[in-house]
């Protein structure tokens, strides 16, 4: 405190004796120099509503694996509507956590030295707490908070050079992947505090069997989603293993790997190739039992009609796969 004990000797004269006396004085101190009391009200609520978002977020990331679909017999393309839905309210989570962040430069905390009977001392001086959190877990934030899969799919993707639907695939789930852990690793700390603070985190029996089932939902929903992008991973494989095949045969005309993907279609150049090639039969999950190439679980994706389907119908068949 500090701050406020210099700013309250030259204002008032002595020191605050007080609550209602010390809560004038933080009305007097500008906004941007308070320090916040990490038992306070109002970070209880700002705790709710960062839990809901790490929620949230967590519900978005693997919709990235639903950008793949297959757009045409033989190819694949990016669900462009769907990448921005996600784009929009993962960057909207974003700057919640970056908010989280700059609270958290401004939260106090108490004093490991104090910690003998009763509350203990908090501790309010700006530059201790921003030393103490870069040294605990300004790192695991930040990695939660940065727009990874934006820059990805925006930027990195559409200036690669082998911008393919399967060199997107593989970079958002492995980018998507990587961050999930951080995102999923800030939830306990957070827990810890409502907890601490508030005793239980749902304070009604509704409330708390509510949190549960959606963090069970939310186990069927990632599930499901990893199932649907392995599927499509799955597919992609064969028709690349046939393609290569094929441009090492007399086949006429050839396979090139860019007609694997769904830029090409309408070309003159792949419509001849699909007028001859054998690479859509030979990968065809229907007749999985017949060639070598083996589809395994993830033949019910082609089977049903999955990933070519509307994102609804997808989504939710994905959700109730990773139910059962």
């Amino acid at each position: 405190m500090n701050h406020l004990h210099r700013y309250a000797s030259t204002r008032f004269g002595r020191l605050p004796k007080t609550f209602s006396e010390l809560s004038d004085l933080r009305r007097e101190v500008p906004w941007w120099n308070q320090v916040l009391d990490p038992g306070s009200p109002t970070l209880t609520k700002w705790n709710y509503i960062i839990l809901c978002t790490c929620l949230v977020a967590l519900f978005l990331d693997p919709l990235y694996f639903f950008l793949p679909v297959i757009g045409a017999p033989g190819c694949m393309q990016i669900d462009l509507g769907l990448g921005i839905f996600v784009t929009f309210f993962r960057t909207v989570a974003d700057l919640f956590f970056f908010i989280h962040i700059t609270i958290k430069f401004r939260t106090a905390f108490v004093a490991p030295s104090s910690r003998v009977f009763g509350r203990g001392e908090l501790v309010m001086d700006r530059k201790a707490i921003a030393i103490r959190y870069l040294k605990s877990s300004f790192i695991i934030d930040l990695a939660a908070a940065l727009p990874l899969p934006q820059i990805v799919i925006w930027f990195i993707i559409p200036a690669s050079k082998s911008a393919t639907a399967a060199h997107a695939n593989h970079t958002l789930s492995f980018i998507v992947l990587l961050q999930y852990i951080p995102r999923f690793l800030i939830m306990f700390p957070i827990n810890r505090r409502i907890i601490k603070t508030t005793g239980v985190v749902a304070k009604t029996a509704w409330s708390g069997a509510a949190y549960n089932l959606v963090l069970y939902t939310l186990a069927s929903h990632v599930l499901g989603a990893s199932w649907y992008v392995l599927s499509i991973q799955r597919q992609y494989e064969c028709w690349r293993i046939e393609c290569s095949k094929e441009m090492n045969s007399t086949h006429s005309p050839s396979c090139n790997p860019y007609f694997l993907d769904c830029n090409t279609v309408g070309k003159s150049a792949r419509n001849a190739w699909l007028k001859k090639t054998n690479v859509i039969i030979n990968c065809d999950a229907l007749n999985d039992d017949d060639k070598d190439f083996q589809f395994g679980m993830f033949s019910d994706a082609f089977t049903n009609n999955v990933a070519s389907s509307d994102f609804p119908d997808k989504y939710f068949y994905c959700l109730w796969w990773g139910i059962s």
